[in-house]
């Protein structure tokens, strides 16, 4: 995701000057403060660290995650921070120009991609593919939803941990039992999601929207069709792509067609009114609503409103 280079460079002008300035207090009364770019890693360590962090969220409640762009002040909160947690990839193509503006050297650095093994995006049939052409040479794009399979999860959330626990040792066993706590909470959500496809009547979800859930569909060998990849750019789906999908739909008859969290839903309504499926929700997790923010909502309790989803639309 190209970033403007005049606001990165006032940005990071800014966060240069703001070397002195003392670390926010996002919340939480404690001294160690994480920055997190996104709502997963944020959630994540809400869970192991409580209230011993002072934790903050860049990504607004409520903002689309693969248009982020930073604010200086949120350059000065980065480089104040003792860890910061980033996802990677393509969305994240700003946070090397910030952090190579930076002294480091005490801060640690967890990236998402880096705690799993990552795959490719990958076009599957009827999907539309960005309008760039791209050179034959260019580097593979590799999905950065990696947080979607909880057993992914377990993994980032290990690492998590083991930075937070380097970092403020005289805490480690309190960030050690919630952690084991948590990946427990993991492993039976895990077992759920498997439990549940084993037993279902069908394989497959229908996406009239972006797949964000390569991992997750992995994971639990579901297949999947959708009109756009997880981080395309694209909003409006060509005819021939909404046709595959509701000739999928009828072939298939498959009950359920999703739209992932803060979409228009514009395209999956219109699917459901030519095959009488139901729209439902499947969370990525990617940010929530300043409403579900606020009330405190976590990781589990949206992947369980997924695991209910799953139900409706796998049986």
């Amino acid at each position: 995701m190209k970033k403007m280079i005049s606001l990165l460079t006032a940005a990071l002008l800014l966060a240069l000057a703001g070397c002195g300035q003392p670390k926010p207090a996002e919340s939480g009364g404690g001294n160690l403060s994480v920055v997190a770019t996104i709502f997963p890693p944020y959630d994540f360590t809400r869970a192991i660290a409580g209230e011993k962090a002072e934790l903050t969220m860049l990504l607004p409640p409520g903002a689309e995650s693969h248009s982020f762009e930073p604010t200086p002040q949120d350059i000065i909160r980065i480089q104040n921070c003792d860890v910061f947690l980033y996802v990677g990839g393509e969305s994240d193509a700003w946070v090397s120009d910030v952090l190579s503006s930076m002294d480091t050297s005490k801060m640690k650095i967890v990236t998402l991609m880096d705690c799993v093994e990552v795959v490719e995006e990958e076009l599957v049939e009827g999907m539309q593919d960005e309008e760039e052409a791209e050179a034959p040479e260019s580097e593979p794009e590799y999905d950065e939803h990696v947080w979607t399979s909880p057993r992914n999860a377990k993994r980032i959330v290990q690492k998590i941990s083991g930075a937070l626990c380097e970092v403020d040792a005289a805490n480690a066993g309190e960030y050690q039992a919630n952690t084991a706590a948590y990946l427990a909470r993991l492993d039976e959500l895990d077992g759920k999601f498997q439990t549940l496809v084993d037993g279902a009547k069908r394989k497959t979800l229908v996406f009239g929207d972006r797949f964000p859930f390569r991992y997750f569909a992995d994971a639990y060998g579901l297949n999947y069709f959708a009109a756009f990849p997880g981080c395309s750019t694209e909003t409006e789906a060509s005819a021939a792509t909404v046709k595959f999908l509701i000739d999928k739909i009828r072939a298939e008859k498959i009950p359920v067609v999703f739209h992932i969290e803060l979409s228009n839903e514009k395209m999956a309504n219109a699917i459901a009114e030519q095959t009488g499926a139901k729209v439902l929700l499947l969370h990525a997790c990617h940010n929530i609503s300043k409403a579900d923010f606020e009330a405190g909502k976590t990781y589990l309790d949206l992947m369980n409103g997924n695991l209910e989803a799953c139900k409706e639309a796998l049986n």
